[in-house]
C-alpha cells in the first residue's frame, strides 16, 4: 500500500513540484494551501506523513502543529524559507518530528521523508508484534516504548512525539555515550552535520522536564567530546 503524504504549502509551483518528485518515488501525495483550514484536513485525511509550511494563509505552519498534535499520531516535517535556529526549536518543541530549511535540495527531501516514514513503520510494526510491553525502570523513573509513557514518580511526563524517541533511545543505552552523529543516524536516518542544534534542543528540553539540574545535569550527561550518557542511577 502506498504511504500518504499531505503537502500543506501556500506556493502552488513549489507544492507541485515536490508533489511530482515524491510520487515519481511511490507516494501517494495530496495538497492544500491553506493554514486555517489545514487542521481540518489533516485529522480527515490522517496522512502517514505531513510537509507542513511555516508561513501559511491563515494560520501559521507552527499553531497548525500545536493544533493536530494532540490528536494526530503521524509524522510532521516543517519547512519554511526562514533560516532562524528559533524557528526550529519552536517547532520542535510544538510536536513536529524534523525541519527542513527552504530551498531544500530533492534528495535530502526524500532522504527525511523516508526516514521518518521508516521510523513510524518500524514503531507501528513493533507495538503490533508485541504482545509484552517493552519498558525501562531507573529508580523512579519508567518508560515505556509500547505505550509511549514516560512517568517520574507519580507524574506522566508530557512529551512530543520527537521527545519521546530520543528520550527512549538514550534510556535503552543507559550507560553508553550516544554521539549526536549516533543520535542523527538512529532518529532521521542522516549523519550529523556539525551544525543542526535540534538535538542539543530537545535535550535542553528534556533535563527541564526531568527535573535535571541545567547547570549540572545527572540524569541526561554531556560527555564533552562525545555526546550524551543517560544515568542509570540518580533517579530517585
Amino acid at each position: 500500500m502506498q504511504q500518504h503524504i499531505l503537502i500543506v504549502e501556500d506556493d502552488v509551483r513549489l507544492a507541485e513540484l515536490i508533489a511530482a518528485y515524491l510520487t515519481k518515488h511511490g507516494y501517494q501525495i495530496s495538497q492544500h494551501g491553506r493554514g486555517d483550514t489545514a487542521a481540518a484536513v489533516i485529522l480527515e485525511q490522517k496522512p502517514d506523513l505531513v510537509i507542513l509550511d511555516v508561513m501559511l494563509p491563515g494560520k501559521e505552519g507552527f499553531d497548525v502543529c500545536r493544533e493536530v498534535r494532540p490528536r494526530y499520531n503521524g509524522r510532521i516535517l516543517m519547512m519554511t524559507a526562514r533560516d532562524e535556529d528559533v524557528d526550529e526549536i519552536l517547532g520542535l518543541e510544538l510536536g513536529a518530528d524534523d525541519y527542513l530549511a527552504k530551498p531544500v535540495e530533492p534528495r535530502r527531501l526524500l532522504a527525511r521523508v523516508r526516514a521518518l516514514l521508516r521510523r513510524s513503520s518500524a514503531r507501528s510494526d513493533a507495538a503490533a508484534a508485541a504482545e509484552a510491553e517493552e519498558s525501562a525502570t531507573f529508580g523512579q523513573f519508567r518508560i515505556s516504548q509500547a505505550t509511549r509513557e514516560a512517568v517520574l514518580g507519580d507524574e506522566q511526563i508530557e512529551l512530543t512525539t520527537a521527545e519521546f524517541d530520543l528520550l527512549w533511545l538514550l534510556a535503552s543505552h543507559a550507560g553508553q555515550v550516544l554521539s549526536r552523529d549516533d543520535i542523527m543516524s538512529e532518529l532521521r536516518g542522516i549523519g550529523f552535520d556539525g551544525l543542526d542544534r535540534s538535538i542539543d534542543a530537545r535535550i535542553s528540553r528534556l533535563r527541564r522536564k526531568l527535573g535535571d539540574n541545567p547547570d549540572a545535569p545527572a540524569r541526561i550527561k554531556t560527555v564533552r567530546g562525545k555526546g550524551y550518557l543517560f544515568s542509570r542511577s540518580d533517579w530517585e
